[in-house]
């Protein structure tokens, strides 16, 4: 049985032009070979499957080649090309500096490096994941990086350019490899899939391209993967099967239903998601993505933004024409708070569920209409009315107001009246009428009312006492806050004390406790101003650094601190000839 080589490893580009969605810096490198332009060290990164290593292995080929081609490839006939393809080149040496990370290890590649080659003009050595160096081995590679001897070249390939030191960026030509797009993966997938023999559906191959995110050797890896899946055939619901990828029809019909104003429908379409084993988080991320892409297709210039199939890009136009622009902003913007507030809920499923109540109500053209209807008309209040209130509370207390200026009778008096302030005033249309008897209500009774609605707007700023502090934190310790949280141990060991009416101070010995408490910060606030009745309680986190730096002491500093205060020690100590371990 012959053995089975992945599609990463057989399909793996053999030449500049094989390779796949780097056409800026492959044509550089030619351009180094044809002109003699070679550098003495360069510095490949980007993200993981993009080709660093592979136009490493390419170039350290053509440089060596002795029958360069008119398009500068390597001809694959001379001697150092067959070493190469037979990997017995003793040319091109490839250090995994994950595993030798060790300043003996660069010792002994600085030694090597003085050996010229003995087929080719170059001895390339290529150190893949170069950031794993240690600081020790980077500046024992620093002199030899630098000068090198005129037939070493020196290629190093890393995925994190940022651990990097500067000193050694400073003297490499640096190559920043690009993502592959999904247009590119999908090229590259189906010519994979011809030379194969498998039949492949285009939407399928996308799938996979996309679930790569960019790298082309985790997309042969899934496509490796969905062939042991499919056999020879390769269908969009086998992929999205084998994959776990929620199909675009949920999207397609969820925004149906949020047009429709069906919420019925909109919950028992996301619990049968649920039901299949997918994530709430994920379902949220890719519904957002869905509504991005609809609004892309409002514009015929945005449609080359999508990077879907070109048979789901109809099923997106076709929807933009139903979606208003309005609806689709307002719902990204609905969506977009959910994902924000998805980490810091409890209930998941139950934010989730009303985020979906929100976007069917979006449209709801009916509800809307209603409530425009019914809506009070704004009222002009004399200024002796409300002088010293808060808008919020003018707002609430005006329907009521204009209840009592309606059945109060004017007084006389002989003071003119006060002018209102000028103001612009729109006029409103008459209120609506509606045909209820309601038996008549009291002045005091109206009166009694309007108290009562202006204290519920008013925010509460009441006086607690220790006591009531001390119950309060104690319950939230004990009743609010999560089993083994740390934020527990400190609060049930630490109380904070009452600086000003509005104030309170919890005084720590760490800055590690420090960062626990503001994990709870904001739930705590809040539920001590709800039990002290005070809206306008802040805490004040402050880490007392004399506790961490208070110095330990002997047993001899001890023995010494105890004899200042019992003299009677001392003498103890020397009758019987004792000694303080």
């Amino acid at each position: 049985m012959e053995n089975f080589i992945v599609s990463a490893r057989k399909y793996r580009p053999a030449t500049f032009m094989s390779v796949v969605g780097q056409s800026a810096l492959t044509a550089t490198l030619k351009n180094a070979i044809r002109n003699n332009h070679l550098a003495h060290a360069y510095l490949f990164c980007g993200p993981r499957g993009v080709g660093k290593t592979t136009c490493a292995r390419i170039f350290a080929k053509t440089i060596n080649c002795a029958h360069l081609t008119p398009e500068f490839e390597a001809c694959n006939e001379c001697e150092s090309c067959r070493a190469f393809n037979e990997q017995r080149s003793y040319n091109i040496h490839e250090l995994d500096a994950a595993s030798n990370n060790s300043v003996d290890d660069i010792r002994t590649l600085i030694d090597q490096v003085r050996i010229p080659p003995q087929i080719g003009h170059y001895s390339v050595y290529i150190i893949d994941e170069v950031h794993m160096l240690s600081a020790s081995a980077f500046n024992a590679f620093l002199k030899t990086l630098e000068e090198p001897p005129a037939h070493a070249i020196f290629i190093l390939a890393t995925t994190e350019k940022h651990k990097i030191l500067p000193t050694i960026l400073s003297r490499c030509q640096i190559y920043d490899f690009n993502r592959i797009s999904v247009n590119d993966t999908v090229e590259h997938l189906q010519h994979v899939a011809n030379k194969e023999g498998i039949n492949a559906e285009p939407q399928a191959l996308n799938v996979i391209a996309q679930k790569a995110d960019g790298g082309m050797r985790d997309a042969l890896s899934i496509f490796d993967q969905v062939v042991s899946f499919c056999g020879n055939s390769i269908t969009y619901q086998s992929v999205i099967q084998n994959l776990n990828v929620l199909d675009y029809d949920y999207y397609f019909k969820l925004t149906d239903v949020f047009l429709e104003n069906k919420v019925k429908e909109a919950l028992l379409i996301f619990n049968e998601i649920l039901n299949k084993g997918f994530d709430a988080h994920n379902f949220v991320g890719g519904l957002s993505s869905h509504l991005r892409d609809v609004l892309m297709c409002k514009d015929p210039e945005t449609v080359q933004l999508l990077e879907v199939a070109d048979s789901v890009k109809e099923s997106y136009a076709a929807q933009a024409q139903k979606c208003p622009n309005d609806f689709l902003y307002s719902a990204l913007a609905v969506i977009n708070d959910c994902d924000m507030n998805f980490r810091l809920s409890r209930n998941k499923r139950l934010l989730t569920e009303l985020t979906l109540i929100r976007l069917c109500q979006l449209t709801d053209k009916k509800k809307n209409e209603l409530s425009e209807e019914f809506a009070l008309p704004p009222i002009e209040l004399i200024p002796e009315m409300h002088l010293g209130q808060p808008d919020a509370q003018q707002a609430n207390t005006a329907p009521i107001q204009r209840a009592v200026a309606s059945n109060a009778q004017p007084a006389p008096s002989s003071q003119p009246a006060a002018q209102p302030t000028k103001r612009n005033v729109v006029t409103a249309p008459p209120p609506i009428s509606i045909s209820i008897t309601k038996p008549p209500v009291k002045k005091e009774e109206t009166d009694t009312r309007t108290t009562v609605r202006s204290q519920q707007t008013e925010k509460q700023d009441n006086n607690f006492t220790v006591d009531s502090l001390e119950k309060a934190w104690k319950h939230f310790a004990t009743e609010i806050i999560p089993e083994k949280t740390h934020a527990k141990n400190i609060m049930l060991n630490n109380l904070p004390t009452i600086e000003s009416k509005h104030k309170l101070k919890l005084i720590l010995d760490q800055k590690l406790q420090e960062s626990s408490m503001n994990e709870v910060l904001y739930d705590l606030t809040s539920f001590l101003r709800r039990n002290l009745m005070n809206d306008f309680v802040e805490m004040e986190i402050i880490v007392d650094t004399t506790k961490e730096n208070t110095k330990v002491m002997s047993p001899q500093d001890k023995f010494a601190k105890m004899a200042e205060s019992n003299p009677a020690l001392l003498r103890l100590k020397k009758e019987f000839g004792l000694e303080i371990d």
